[in-house]
């Protein structure tokens, strides 16, 4: 039975401490757990529509619904972890209890059992208890892998989004390295085509000069 109880904590791992502290006392009230999780997913699903809605109206709207969309998917699979946790402390819980009536009845149906089948009953418990722990720890490994691997997804997405915000950014800033290359490419033809303009003035010839008028006659 012990290796039943450390199963059941094992599965709390997912829940708010408030509530492992309640379960470990064994007075954990899980369908109560279960309905303010549905309240929270309904909080969540009414948060993502008002976020739509408020997207629409700014700039970057893709931008806006991506980082709507991915916190509902982490804040929603939260939710999912603490359900999946507390389904499993209801079946351990109904497992154990189960075990229970069948050692009590079988207790009652052989009360003159041998000391061979006595051990023989407690080594078959423990296996069951030994499966039950494994099947926890199982499922509460399987919980740890994939949020890790959920935040690896949101890391990745984060980096990828702020690849494409700084290719946005140099896509941006082009128009206004093109212009500048522009008119210094133009400044440039304008001072090449004066400095050759004066050039070819200084160097163009001088004209002969004019024959002097001629002389007069010598009157008698």
């Amino acid at each position: 039975m012990k290796k039943i109880v450390l199963a059941v904590f094992m599965a709390l791992a997912s829940l708010p401490l408030w509530a492992q502290s309640n379960a470990a006392a064994g007075n954990a009230d899980l369908e109560a757990e279960k309905r303010r999780l549905s309240a929270e997913r309904e909080a969540i699903e009414k948060r993502f529509v008002e976020e739509r809605a408020a997207c629409y109206k700014k700039f970057a709207v893709e931008d806006c619904l991506q980082e709507s969309r991915s916190r509902r998917r982490k804040e929603t699979d939260n939710i999912k972890r603490q359900e999946t946790a507390i389904n499993d402390i209801q079946r351990q819980r109904a497992g154990a209890a189960e075990l229970r009536k069948l050692d009590e009845k079988a207790g009652t149906q052989r009360p003159a059992d041998t000391p061979e089948k006595q051990q023989q009953s407690i080594q078959n418990q423990k296996d069951r208890e030994q499966r039950a722990a494994d099947h926890a720890a199982s499922r509460a490994a399987t919980a740890a892998e994939a949020a890790e691997r959920e935040r690896q997804f949101q890391a990745k997405q984060q980096a990828h989004a702020d690849e494409q915000a700084k290719a946005a950014q140099r896509s941006a800033e082009i128009p206004e390295s093109v212009r500048r290359f522009q008119e210094k490419q133009r400044r440039a033809a304008e001072h090449k085509a004066d400095r050759e303009r004066r050039n070819a003035e200084r160097d163009r010839p001088r004209g002969a000069p004019l024959p002097p008028p001629p002389a007069e006659p010598v009157k008698p």
